[in-house]
């Protein structure tokens, strides 16, 4: 992986391919709760970033791979760095929902 490929954005759409073909995958949105009443992906989980520590009741085994998106990216690159040192093996921040391509639910 060049530095190129570092500063790249995350491409949620190619994210939320790659969770659900991922068998026992978990997709978090760590938006707020009225941000995801607005519209989240389907089948996503909302733990906000800021009650981030709350992922344990949700998903309580460390080795699921989880798949963490906000807004932007932002956001979920700061879930997914609080989940790794939490010690969660396998997340992956896929960025940010104003680049998704599919449906929402609400």
């Amino acid at each position: 992986m060049g530095l190129m490929d570092f500063l790249k954005p995350a491409d949620i759409n190619a994210g939320v391919e790659e969770f659900r073909a991922t068998p026992g995958a978990r997709l978090i949105d760590v938006r707020t709760p009225g941000e995801y009443a607005g519209g989240h992906i389907p089948g996503a989980a909302n733990v906000p970033l800021q009650q981030i520590s709350a992922i344990v009741s949700e998903v309580p085994d460390k080795s699921t791979p989880l798949f963490v998106y906000c807004l932007s990216g932002g956001r979920s690159a700061q879930a997914a760095a609080a989940l790794k040192r939490a010690g969660y093996g396998d997340v992956r921040n896929i960025g940010g929902i104003g680049s998704w391509n599919g449906e929402v639910e609400r």
